[in-house]
């Protein structure tokens, strides 16, 4: 059993959509960033640096903090969605989402949805980095119909993010094969269960 502590968010929607897709049983515990669930002293003891998702593996005792690494330590246990013939190029994105596509897209969130007219300057930043970066994933997923190769944690850690391509003024029919890609996910099963965990905020953008 796993307790995979998390928010409506893209990075603790990367944990829930694997978790759905390892068919692996699992409890989830809502923590609510808006009141500051995640400074609370027993959520710190899991994940120091307060920010979810975070996990504890009752099985063997780990807890983990950070989604990178929680989809890593997931995927090698299960030895599923990071084959070792593919692993390389698995962390590859991996690192790229964590370092910055979420970053960035995340800044674009801040300035382009939730505080619209406070920076001209950082709009026009944020907004152009995050089209710089659609184009790089729209130019990997170019003839290919996953990240790398075979469906893996790469395309679950970036999905998430792509689910919010309306806070960040995007329109995925500039970028056609991301918007192919992001469709396909979308329709898996399990994508469907995990992106409305902990709990059913909105249905899933269509694209």
């Amino acid at each position: 059993m796993i307790d995979l502590y998390t928010w409506n968010t893209p990075n603790g929607r990367k944990v829930s959509i694997l978790l759905e897709e390892l068919n692996v049983p699992y409890t989830a515990h809502a923590i609510d960033i808006a009141t500051g669930a995640q400074m609370a002293p027993a959520f710190l003891a899991i994940s120091p640096n307060n920010k979810i998702p975070a996990i504890r593996d009752q099985e063997t005792g780990v807890t983990l903090m950070e989604s990178g690494a929680i989809l890593i330590y997931l995927a090698e246990k299960h030895g599923q969605f990071l084959p070792p013939e593919q692993r390389i190029e698995i962390y590859e994105w991996l690192m790229w989402q964590m370092a910055g596509f979420g970053p960035m897209l995340g800044q674009a969130h801040h300035f382009l949805k939730y505080n619209r007219g406070a920076s001209d300057y950082a709009e026009e930043r944020y907004g152009a980095e995050a089209r710089r970066l659609y184009g790089v994933l729209d130019r990997r997923l170019e003839g290919r119909d996953y990240i790398v190769n075979d469906y893996s944690i790469a395309d679950m850690a970036c999905w998430p993010w792509v689910s919010r391509y309306e806070w960040q003024d995007i329109d995925l029919r500039d970028f056609p094969n991301v918007r192919r890609w992001y469709q396909a996910i979308a329709a898996r099963p399990a994508v469907q269960c995990g992106y409305h965990v902990p709990d059913h905020v909105n249905e899933i953008p269509e694209g």
